[in-house]
């Protein structure tokens, strides 16, 4: 239901309630004249028992001036459709506001290329932009482009990954860190003691994919805090196309016995694909994210776990926080954390991404 909608919806059962029109309604609403008093104080009781808030603000600005929210997200790649989760949330929510004089404009780039960023970045014009939904893929970069934001004090939200010390007006996302501790958990129960695990990273920017190393780092500390022996092996692969990364899992797989592995991302499903096509997937396989990719190889076993949080929701709560910040005012948690679900070839037909 629009806003739009839910607030006629509102008006209507206030109208019920009171026995009287929903024009009477929206008289005693704006304070106009020609209501008597009797009728006043029960809608205002209706009101207050239902905690009913008129959308005056959001009306009012939406017949004076449009309100433009920046939304920079990557884009969907021909080697993921992660992001197309998160960029229906975003539509969803900008439908819902846009009768209030909301307009997006959306800046998509490559999560392979920082230039891409760089680009899209270029293209906003800060003067006209009065809030910035983000996901900051690239570290350096993001937060370059925070500290303008921060200058010209455009409320902003994080979707997706963070970077702490920033002021942001919110974040949603998964808790990187737990993420990774949660999938070591998992990954405890079935590998023996002492066997090889590998951590695989594939990302074309490494060094300044920040939510892929905090996940790493999560999973490497469960050991520790187990005080488990389990030998943890890395590998950074910084081309993302097939071939690259099945020679590099070839290469560690040649000289190590790996029991386990964990992917770091959404492109564990090109591990996967390497794997059963070398005859090497009875390996456990653990990765991130429900995109259409991965759950192929889920249900065919290729994969023995995906952890999902929820990225429409992210997409539709981050750009509704920026909406309620800069429409009425109203400040939301400031870390607001996905749940951590675990997906599995048993249960993902009942999934909501």
């Amino acid at each position: 239901m629009s806003a739009k909608d839910s607030e006629l919806t509102g008006v209507k059962e206030i109208a019920r309630r009171a026995n009287v029109s929903r024009g009477t309604v929206d008289r005693v609403i704006h304070n106009r004249t020609g209501v008597s008093q009797k009728t006043i104080d029960i809608v205002n009781a209706i009101i207050k028992e239902l905690d009913y808030q008129p959308n005056i603000f959001a009306r009012s600005l939406a017949s004076k001036k449009q309100v433009v929210f920046a939304v920079l997200i990557p884009g969907v790649s021909l080697e993921t459709n992660y992001w197309e989760e998160p960029l229906l949330g975003i539509t969803e929510a900008g439908a819902e506001i846009s009768p209030y004089g909301i307009t997006l404009k959306k800046y998509l780039y490559d999560l392979n290329d920082k230039k891409s960023f760089l680009e899209q970045i270029a293209l906003i014009d800060l003067s006209t932009v009065q809030g910035v939904l983000l996901a900051p893929s690239f570290i350096e970069e993001s937060e370059h482009f925070v500290k303008k934001l921060e200058s010209r004090k455009i409320p902003y939200v994080f979707i997706n990954s963070d970077i702490q010390g920033h002021d942001s007006l919110s974040y949603f996302g998964p808790d990187l860190y737990k993420s990774g501790y949660l999938s070591a958990h998992l990954m405890k129960y079935l590998v023996k003691e002492g066997e090889e695990i590998l951590i695989v990273n594939i990302s074309k920017e490494i060094d300044n994919q920040h939510h892929l190393l905090r996940k790493e780092e999560g999973f490497r500390n469960y050991f520790i805090d187990k005080k488990l022996t389990n030998p943890i092996l890395k590998i950074d692969i910084k081309q993302t196309d097939y071939a690259y990364v099945s020679k590099s899992i070839e290469d560690v797989l040649q000289r190590h016995h790996v029991a386990a592995v964990f992917v770091t991302n959404s492109r564990v499903s090109t591990v996967a694909k390497y794997l059963k096509r070398s005859g090497a997937a009875n390996r456990l396989l653990i990765g991130f994210d429900y995109t259409k990719e991965n759950l192929a190889y889920l249900k065919s076993g290729d994969i023995d776990f995906l952890i999902c949080q929820k990225p429409r929701e992210q997409g539709y709560k981050g750009l509704m926080a920026l909406y309620q910040f800069v429409v009425h005012a109203k400040v939301g948690e400031k870390n607001n954390f996905m749940p951590i679900d675990i997906i599995t070839s048993e249960n993902c037909d009942f999934y909501i991404n």
